[in-house]
């Protein structure tokens, strides 16, 4: 009989000033993956420096059980934000209560960082020369502080491997989720987002949550010509097609779906037949050439073109990899359910 496959394990370190939403998404996110039989794939824990009270930025207290020594078990540690960050925040350097913290950490260990949770990275040395992000408001000052960091002060979050980092708040959730999908494939990351009635995957970075002019409440939206797209994927589709769903010119739609969604209606369309795809690869054993044309993409070479700037790989090697993960293909794609898509 084939034995259990250990969980993964995760580790949150808890520092003080932390943000209680942003402590709670790693165990709501990591905490709903499943496997088929219905069994956890992660095992979630929090340490912080000192077991014990740890204070939040809210009227109240949490009492964590583990010290710092927690960190050497883990697979995974994720650093979640804090609003008393202290020299940390203000001079780049760690305290030496969190120096020897850090130290526990293993060689290999995957690490995390939760908007300014990458403050702790950058000033550990683990982001100097990688790319990097955190909240909008605080990227410049991230860089300045930072110089080493390649900071990319647009995205929601930057997966260099044993690195990630997000921007702020619910970006970890977009984060966390894109962490489950590397894993264990877009089926259980989306299985997750359904649970936590999120999407499960937001297209776009953080130039959309920047206040800028809103649009008049009284004029009309382009839900409508999205919800059209996605049961056309497949099809040619054009702007002015788009723009006849909401009765308004080429232009002026163009200009509201950037508004609405923060990216172009052709980047929006490709994203969309990207993620078709990633379903496709992972969930079937169609010929590439049938993938390509059920995603919308039309041949094999535009599959492999697009796939590979969005992904960073091959169609073959997605599937190769997350077949690998676990996930069992099917002989027909025709019922495959892309997911919600906002």
């Amino acid at each position: 009989m084939e034995s259990q496959q250990k969980a993964h394990r995760v580790v949150v370190l808890a520092l003080t000033g932390l943000l209680p939403f942003e402590l709670g998404i790693p165990h709501r996110i990591f905490g709903r993956a499943k496997d088929p039989a219905g069994r956890p794939l992660y095992e979630i824990l929090t340490c912080g420096l000192a077991p014990g009270a740890v204070r939040t930025d809210a009227d109240f207290e949490i009492h964590v059980e583990h010290g710092p020594g927690l960190l050497a078990t883990a697979d995974t540690v994720v650093v979640p934000a804090s609003y008393e960050l202290g020299p940390v925040y203000e001079e780049g350097r760690l305290t030496g209560e969190l120096a020897a913290a850090l130290a526990h950490i293993r060689p290999g260990t995957r690490l995390v960082a939760i908007c300014t949770g990458g403050y702790v990275l950058a000033a550990a040395g683990y982001l100097d020369g990688r790319p990097a992000t955190t909240h909008w408001a605080s990227a410049e000052h991230f860089q300045r502080l930072f110089p080493a960091v390649r900071v990319d002060p647009g995205v929601l979050y930057t997966d260099d491997g044993d690195v990630l980092t997000s921007a702020g708040v619910a970006a970890g959730i977009d984060l966390c989720l894109h962490i489950v999908r590397r894993d264990h494939g877009a089926v259980v990351a989306n299985e997750v987002a359904r649970r936590t009635v999120v999407p499960p995957h937001r297209e776009g970075g953080q130039a959309q949550f920047i206040a800028r002019p809103m649009p008049e409440p009284q004029l009309a939206t382009t839900t409508a010509a999205r919800a059209w797209v996605l049961d056309r994927l497949d099809e040619p589709l054009r702007l002015t097609d788009l723009a006849r769903q909401e009765a308004m010119s080429v232009r002026t739609f163009t200009r509201r779906f950037r508004e609405e969604s923060g990216v172009s209606p052709g980047r929006w369309i490709v994203g969309r037949r990207v993620e078709r795809a990633r379903q496709l690869l992972e969930r079937t054993d169609l010929p590439m050439e049938r993938v390509a044309r059920d995603s919308g993409f039309g041949t094999a070479q535009s599959l492999r073109k697009h796939v590979q700037a969005a992904l960073g790989v091959s169609p073959t090697a997605y599937r190769r990899t997350f077949r690998a993960a676990g996930n069992l293909p099917v002989s027909d794609g025709s019922s495959v359910d892309a997911g919600p898509v906002h």
